[in-house]
Order: C-alpha cells, then sequence, then structure tokens
C-alpha cells in the first residue's frame, strides 16, 4: 500500500518518505537477521546482498524498484516461514494432545484428579470415554476401542481389552478402563515421537549443508563481481558511469542465490510432516536422501514379515477317537505351560468351542515336551523325540515330513496306545506384508529375509511374502556380515527389524527401519521408525523421498537457469531492474511453493 501511494505520489520529498517507509516496515526483519547472521557467523549471506541491492537502488533514484525488491523478498521470507510452521505443527498438535492431568485410584477405590507429573510408575489411572490416555501403560480392567491415529495414523480404532498396551495421547472412545502406568511421561512413546520430529527438523540433509556453505563463497563471488561491474564496464564497453552503476546494481539483484538457497530446506521439512502425518517418522533429512536411493532391503522375519506368534494350522486325531475330546486333553495338558508353542495350542482349542480348562498336574521336560496322568492314564506331549520318534513320523501315513516340509512345528501328543494327535503350528506371514514386498518390487527393491530359522522354515517363509532372496539360521553377528555385503553389492540397502538382535543390522544399514511396536533399543538405532506395523509405510516413504528429489533437483536447476538467463539479459541490457527483480524474487516464491506440495499425501 505505501509503494503504491508513494508511487503516485506527485510530491517527490513526500514520496521518497513513504519508500523509506516501506523499506524499514518490509525489510528490518529480514535486515536484523542478516546482520546477526553475518557477525555470528562471520560470513555473508543472501539478506545482505538484498540489503545492498535495495540500498543501491535508491542511490541512483529507482525508490520502486528498491521498493518492491523488499517487499517481494519479505514475502519468500514469510512463505519459508509458513513452510517451517507447517512443518512444527505436526509436534505443537501433538503436544496438545498430552493431557495435563489423570484420574489416580486410590486404594480405598476412589479417584482424585492429579497432575501428570505427579504420576509415578505402577500408579493405576481411571480413564473416562472421551478421554486422553494420561500415559503408556496397559489396561487392568475394562474393555473398549482406542483412537490411536494421533500415534500410528491409522484411522480406525483399536479393541483394548485387559493386558492390551496403552499409549499417552491417544483418545478412549467407548468404554470405562482402569490402566497401570508402565512408563514415566519422559520415556512415553508420546514423548519419543515429538523427539524424533524436532531432531528430523533440526538435522540438515547434506543437500542443504552443501547449499549453505556454498552459499557464503557465492555471495562473496557476486559481490567481487558487482566491483568489477561498478568499473569495467565503463572503460571495456564504453558505457556512461549512471549506465555502469545501474547495471552493478541489477547483477547485485539477479545474482543474488535466494531460489537456490530455498531449493531444498522448505521441501524436506514438508516431507519431514508429511511423514508424520502418515506414521513415519524420520530422524533427519539425510536419512530421506538416502531412502529415495535404496536399491535393496533385509528384512527380519520374526514380528516384522511373520505375526511374530505361532497358530496352529493342523491338528489331526488317531483314527477312532473324538476331535473335540482329544484335542481337550492336549489343551489341558498345554494350558499348564507358558511356551508359546503351548498358549497357541490352548488358543486354538478356545477358538474350536472349548471353553474352561482344568488345572492338572504335570511334568515339564525343558527342550522336549510335558507329561500328565489323566484318569490313571499317562500321557506325553512334545517332539518325536520324546514321543517315540518312529511312531510320529509313521503317524497319519507319514503326515509329519509334508508339514515340516511346509515349514510347520509339529507336537505330538501319545497315550498308552500311541500316538493320539498331532498339532501342526507355524508363524504365518502378515498379509500386509506380502502387499508390501510387492509394493516394494514395484519401486525396483530386492527384498532379503534374514532370519534365525533352519533353512526348510526360511525357505517357505520366503516363498510365501515373494522375498527375493533369504539368510537361515543368522545370528545378529551374521545378520551384520550379510548386510556389510549387501551394501557392497548396493550401496544403499534398507534394513527393517524390531528386536534387541536386529539393532546391530540396523546399524550397519544406510537406512535402518524400526518397527513402532519393537524394543526400544531398536526404536534407539532406526534411522526411521514405522509407527504401525506396517510394512508398506516403507514403499511410501521411498516414494515420498524420490519425490522430494524430483522436486529439489527440479527446483535447483530451475533456480540456476533464471540466475544465468537474467545475468545474461543484464549484459546485454534486455533486463531492466524491475524486471530482474520481478524474475529474481518471483523464483524464490515459485520453487517454495514447488516445496509446498511435498505437504500433500501420495
Amino acid at each position: 500500500m505505501l509503494i503504491l501511494i508513494a508511487w503516485s505520489a506527485t510530491n517527490e520529498t513526500f514520496s521518497i518518505s513513504l519508500y523509506i517507509l516501506a523499506f524499514i516496515i518490509g525489510g528490518f526483519a529480514k535486515a536484523k537477521e542478516g546482520i546477526e547472521a553475518t557477525i555470528q557467523d562471520r560470513e555473508l549471506n543472501v539478506e545482505m546482498l538484498m540489503i545492498l541491492a535495495a540500498l543501491g537502488s535508491s542511490i541512483i533514484g529507482y525508490w520502486t524498484e528498491g521498493a518492491i525488491l523488499i517487499f517481494i523478498f519479505a514475502v519468500s521470507g514469510a512463505l519459508e516461514t509458513y513452510t517451517m510452521n507447517k512443518s512444527n505443527k505436526e509436534i505443537s498438535s501433538l503436544m496438545e494432545l498430552q493431557p495435563e492431568e489423570a484420574w489416580k485410584l486410590n486404594s480405598d477405590g476412589t479417584t482424585n484428579r492429579i497432575s501428570i507429573s505427579e504420576l509415578k510408575l505402577g500408579d493405576q489411572l481411571v480413564v473416562k470415554p472421551g478421554e486422553r490416555v494420561p500415559a503408556d501403560g496397559i489396561v487392568v480392567s475394562g474393555a473398549t476401542s482406542i483412537d490411536e491415529a494421533a500415534i500410528s495414523g491409522e484411522s480406525f480404532p483399536v479393541s483394548k481389552q485387559a493386558k492390551d498396551e496403552l499409549f499417552a495421547g491417544t483418545v478412549n472412545i467407548s468404554g470405562a478402563i482402569t490402566m497401570e502406568m508402565t512408563k514415566t511421561n519422559e520415556d512415553s512413546l508420546f514423548q519419543k515421537i515429538i523427539q524424533l520430529v524436532q531432531s528430523a527438523q533440526e538435522e540438515k540433509s547434506p543437500a542443504q549443508q552443501f547449499i549453505e556453505k556454498f552459499e557464503g563463497t557465492y555471495v562473496k563471488v557476486v559481490l567481487i563481481a558487482v566491483g568489477f561491474m561498478l568499473f569495467l564496464p565503463h572503460f571495456l564497453l564504453d558505457w556512461n558511469w549512471n549506465t555502469t552503476f545501474y547495471r552493478a546494481m541489477v547483477l547485485l539483484v539477479v545474482a543474488s542465490p535466494c531460489a537456490l538457497v530455498a531449493s531444498i530446506m522448505p521441501a524436506t521439512l514438508a516431507a519431514i510432516s508429511n511423514g508424520a502425518k502418515s506414521g513415519i517418522l524420520f530422524k533427519g533429512g539425510v536419512h530421506l536422501e538416502n531412502v529415495s536411493e535404496m536399491k535393496a532391503i533385509a528384512l527380519d522375519k520374526t514380528g516384522t514379515l511373520t505375526q511374530g506368534k505361532p497358530v496352529v494350522t493342523d491338528f489331526f486325531v488317531r483314527e477312532g477317537l473324538d476331535f473335540h475330546a482329544t484335542l481337550t486333553t492336549l489343551a489341558m495338558i498345554e494350558n499348564q505351560s507358558t511356551h508359546p508353542l503351548a498358549q497357541a495350542i490352548t488358543a486354538y482349542a478356545k477358538t474350536n468351542g472349548i471353553g474352561q480348562l482344568p488345572s492338572l498336574p504335570i511334568q515339564d521336560k525343558p527342550g522336549f515336551g510335558l507329561q500328565a496322568t489323566i484318569n490313571g492314564e499317562r500321557i506325553t506331549v512334545g517332539k518325536p523325540d520324546f514321543v517315540n520318534k518312529e511312531d510320529a513320523l509313521t503317524f497319519h501315513h507319514g503326515i509329519a515330513e509334508k508339514l515340516a516340509a511346509e515349514g510347520k512345528t509339529v507336537i505330538f501328543m501319545r497315550d498308552e496306545k500311541g500316538i493320539a494327535a498331532a498339532a501342526a503350528l507355524k508363524d504365518t506371514v502378515r498379509e500386509e506384508a506380502k502387499e508390501a514386498i510387492k509394493l516394494l518390487h514395484s519401486l525396483g527393491i530386492k527384498t532379503v529375509m534374514l532370519t534365525g530359522d533352519n533353512e526348510t522354515t526360511a525357505k517357505v517363509i520366503a516363498k510365501e511374502a515373494g522375498i527375493d532372496q533369504y539368510f537361515a539360521e543368522c545370528l545378529p553377528e551374521t545378520k551384520v556380515e550379510h548386510m556389510k555385503a549387501l551394501l557392497k553389492e548396493y550401496k544403499f540397502v534398507g534394513m527393517v527389524g524390531d528386536g534387541i538382535n536386529d539393532a546391530p543390522a540396523l546399524a550397519t544399514a544406510t537406512t535402518g527401519f524400526a518397527m513402532g511396536e519393537g524394543t526400544d533399543v531398536a526404536l534407539e538405532t532406526a534411522d526411521i521408525v514405522l509407527m504401525k506395523n506396517d510394512l508398506s509405510k516403507i514403499a511410501y516413504a521411498v516414494s515420498m523421498s524420490r519425490k522430494m528429489q524430483r522436486i529439489v533437483k527440479q527446483n535447483i536447476v530451475f533456480s540456476i537457469s533464471v540466475i544465468a538467463v537474467l545475468i545474461i539479459s543484464n549484459f546485454l541490457q534486455v533486463v531492466d531492474l524491475p524486471l530482474g527483480v520481478i524474475g529474481h524474487e518471483g523464483s524464490t516464491i515459485l520453487v517454495i511453493l514447488n516445496g509446498l506440495r511435498m505437504l500433500k499425501r501420495n
């Protein structure tokens, strides 16, 4: 408005006064920022070039152009601030989700509302419908549905009952529950997310670091070039002093690297923000760049490709025996054990309508199986060697060999008449894992499975999941060896894991992906965290990273091209100061807007 009034004013003194006011209002913040940065870093920057260009324009009487330069430069600065604020919005919105108070359950059954800061590990808390979960913990009693969108990006509510895990900041939708606090506020997943996003925004990518180092050198080169421009054209090209000084000021404007400097950071921050909204937490811009170059990815099996819990896939009984009665007998024995295979068989029995299982004394033979006496009859449950290997391998026409070839573990039950039943168990591949592998293949990424399982099981799981290559019987150090070999072949290799044993390989990989429900060690070691245990997010991260790299390249090529065209046009006296201002600052605004495209989900 001041520029328009000054431009239309007939009184020169009044007009200049308004222009000076416009200079101060529009340029004070940027000038202060530039001067402080120059003093602090002892390095010239883009802001200083703009100050000099505006002052130079006013000296030769081009007040309008100088004011427009300041105005557009301020607009581009506002756009950069907008980008930063959009990125920071993910943190601020998360912080707003953190409850400040909780209902603490007292020993006498009463509740009182206390500050989150007063809570201690082991405290029991009541969470009512519509309230946010105040801390990380587990459900003690009650059942409900929890909206975990703020943590995982998953839009559908998750059912919760006794012993299920709860996360601070999530919303209790339906029923009142009692929970036990298992992590301090500082160690909660909620706080880790905030810390991860903050560190990601502060950590600059290699490309951004290079541009910032390059900026200082470039600014010096521009100032030296302008210094020569102030004199040489007058003597070499026979320009008059007014034209020489004018063209030097135009060069100062058009050669400034504003657009180049803004080519990377807005796009990177927007991508990190996009990832946070989608449940993908990047620990820094460098990991965004590395993911775009990824040519192969190694995946742990248990808990990553598979459910991590065995399930009964087949159950066979001896001819003449009742299916449900035999299964009940087996479940009664297995119900006394905490072994994962025993728990899987007990769960299978319950899904087949077998209800309350009575307690009975058993003998546990670690590494082999269980023994029990029921109605005076001794029952043995376990491996073939424990129940008589020859009988086990011939049971049901030698079904054990066929099941083992399918990567299944077979448990036998023997009574006094021989093998009574056989249960086949397997850690099943996640359906979403199969789709994720297909997506990675479509992006041209080779998939490799690293597992501690035996060769047969590994081969079956790899085939079922659609994995290109697998390595069986891997110890933590073996996984690192395979990872180093992959790095040598492909250079950029990812690793996905969730356990402590995966941490060394995660640290060795170019990019480590940790499953959100994994161990703290895996979460700390990884470069990217998938808040929802959804492997398809890896493909999304790769696609988003590649899109960001394309946008950055577009910005760099565009900004350098504009600078080159404007410099050449200035020497040819084709472009004047107003057009130079619009071309230079307009290109800066365009590259920022192009970077903001990363805020949109793919």
